[in-house]
């Protein structure tokens, strides 16, 4: 969700006013994958690094988040969507662990489609954190044990990562989980990110070859009746 900030540069307005216009975009997004039959949306709201911008700007964040929660996951429980807090909890407010937790609790059982909120979250970070839980069982490292450990371990994989705001790089995001995900880049910022900017990337998935390591005969190859 890159871009809030300079979509609020080009209207003269505060940063903060860009992050606010980035959740209503953020609720649009999630109907209209809802509506589209996607089971599962996880978005970078707050990463590990974002800790370094201006005190004024992170402290704006927090109390945007707080009113999110307050505000937004009645409305999206009730909608059926189940909503997953991700990344490392040891640098947020008591208040927001909280408000975490009871967004949590409250849409556990939604099915309609999980939203996956990353926040305070790394790619590396989440790497480390699994390798340290299965070090600290004595356990052997493996692929399938790593996999287990993931903070997305309740989710597949993702199929597509779009990235907003014209840059063409993940920035820490789901570094594992994405070793065969299709990459899409938008110019769109992401308050200006729509329906239309949506369906733009699933038809440019739709329209990719998908390999997972194969020949591209291997994959098109139509299996012989017996």
């Amino acid at each position: 969700m890159d871009g809030n900030g300079r979509w609020a540069r080009q209207r003269y307005l505060p940063r903060v006013a860009g992050h606010r216009q980035g959740v209503e975009a953020l609720r649009r997004c999630v109907r209209a994958c809802a509506d589209r039959g996607i089971q599962v949306l996880t978005v970078f709201a707050f990463s590990s690094e974002n800790w370094n911008r201006p005190q004024e700007e992170v402290s704006g964040l927090m109390d945007l988040l707080i009113t999110a929660l307050s505000g937004e996951v009645k409305p999206l429980h009730e909608s059926g969507v189940r909503i997953c807090f991700v990344g490392d909890r040891s640098r947020v407010s008591d208040k927001v662990s909280a408000g975490f937790d009871k967004a949590e609790q409250l849409t556990q059982a939604n099915t309609k489609i999980t939203l996956n909120v990353c926040f305070n979250y790394g790619g590396r970070w989440d790497i480390v954190q699994a390798a340290q839980k299965i070090a600290a069982r004595g356990q052997e490292i493996t692929e399938e044990a790593l996999n287990a450990e993931m903070a997305t371990a309740h989710v597949s994989d993702p199929d597509l990562v779009i990235r907003t705001g014209g840059e063409y790089r993940i920035s820490n995001f789901l570094l594992w989980q994405s070793a065969y995900s299709e990459l899409y880049f938008s110019d769109k910022l992401w308050p200006d990110f729509d329906e239309a900017a949506l369906d733009a990337a699933i038809l440019a998935f739709a329209q990719r070859e998908r390999r997972f390591g194969k020949t591209s005969e291997q994959v098109t190859q139509v299996p012989v009746a017996a």
